[in-house]
């Protein structure tokens, strides 16, 4: 099992370190981990965020695991050099088509989320974006309307493949997560209006005939970001495009009431000796303005490094381990400042591990 560990700036090193000692403790045989420049660092000793030596190593190992670009000192490069593109990059070189970003509240910290107790208490899902289509990747610019003013234009567009791959993805997710034997798939989309989502609807539920075991049903974007509000607890895996999913990934993010717990991953449809190639990383940012003071939580890139044993080795008890690890140094007040804590980032790392 072959891990390319893509620190990058900010926190990223500090919070990957730790999530590589929690793996370091469950003392898998096989894991072989290689490390290397991306983001800013990268630009600082290669000349650019994501150099080939980079790439090359990510494309020749199962996994990567990421932990974050951004440095302020690099804001003045154009913007091809800017760290940012370092993500940006690999997930095209990568083909990494899908995003899987879970939500969940955990036990004893209800009172952080803006949703009421017991809706809080019922958050636990699991959303799957398109990553490389819709209006962000379709024709766009601007034109002279008949009045003489600026308007501009983007096209958003998707075909049946592109749609039916990323279905696929939802559905194994819901397989995959399924507790009760009976995985469940909302398809989010705005049919009702966009000739788009009538085609991404139509391809979703024909994809739904090779999955009989998945339950499918369908919400309108506008229904579903109330929804998730509202009642959360309807949701299990949640699919939509780009652009929705942008929008309800962040909606979902904020009600769990810290970024600081939130893991994710990219996937494509490469497969591994035992699952999906995948990239994974805590969804905060470099966060420079606490980077080498100990302070940052690194408890979402321990929980993405769970996220990897699960989807790209197929390792579900090591990563349950992980998560009930993490839940109970929670539960037992190991927790940083971003959740009105002050365990600073080894000694949650050293919680977690206790707790393994």
């Amino acid at each position: 099992m072959k891990i390319a560990v893509l620190s990058g700036d900010g926190i990223g090193p500090e919070v990957t370190g730790e999530a590589l000692r929690v793996l370091d403790a469950l003392g898998l045989p096989g894991l072989t981990v290689f490390e290397g420049d991306v983001g800013g660092i990268a630009y600082k000793r290669h000349g650019q965020p994501l150099p080939p030596e980079t790439l090359t190593m990510a494309r020749e190992a199962d996994a990567v695991l990421f932990g974050a670009v951004g440095d302020p000192a690099c804001d003045g490069l154009e913007r091809a050099l800017r760290p940012e593109q370092a993500i940006l990059g690999l997930r095209k070189e990568l083909e990494l088509f899908a995003n899987l970003r879970p939500a969940k509240v955990f036990p004893g910290l209800e009172h952080l989320s803006p949703l009421k107790g017991e809706l809080a208490s019922s958050l636990d899902l699991l959303i799957v974006r398109e990553l490389t289509g819709d209006v962000y990747f379709g024709e766009k610019g601007e034109r002279t309307a008949s009045d003489g003013s600026r308007e501009g234009w983007d096209m958003m567009r998707y075909s049946e493949t592109e749609v039916a791959r990323i279905a696929r993805v939802a559905f194994r997710a819901a397989r995959a997560s399924a507790s009760d034997g009976q995985g469940r798939v909302t398809n989010v989309d705005k049919a009702n209006v966009l000739e788009t989502s009538q085609v991404w609807r139509d391809t979703v539920r024909e994809a739904a005939g090779s999955h009989p075991d998945i339950a499918l049903d369908h919400m309108y974007v506008d229904n579903a970001a109330m929804q998730i509000i509202s009642n959360p607890a309807r949701f299990s895996v949640i699919l939509t495009g780009n652009l929705f999913g942008d929008i309800l990934s962040d909606l979902a993010s904020a009600a769990v009431g810290s970024i600081g717990l939130l893991a994710s991953a990219s996937v494509g449809e490469r497969r591994t000796a035992h699952g999906v190639f995948g990239l994974y990383e805590p969804i905060h940012g470099s966060a420079p303005d606490i980077a080498g003071t100990g302070k940052a939580n690194p408890m979402a890139s321990i929980l993405s490094a769970a996220m990897m044993l699960r989807h790209s080795f197929a390792l579900d008890d090591a990563a349950a381990r992980i998560e009930n690890a993490v839940a109970r140094a929670l539960a037992d007040g190991a927790r940083g400042r971003d959740l009105g804590g002050d365990a600073g980032t080894r000694a949650i790392g050293d919680a977690v591990i206790e707790r393994l």
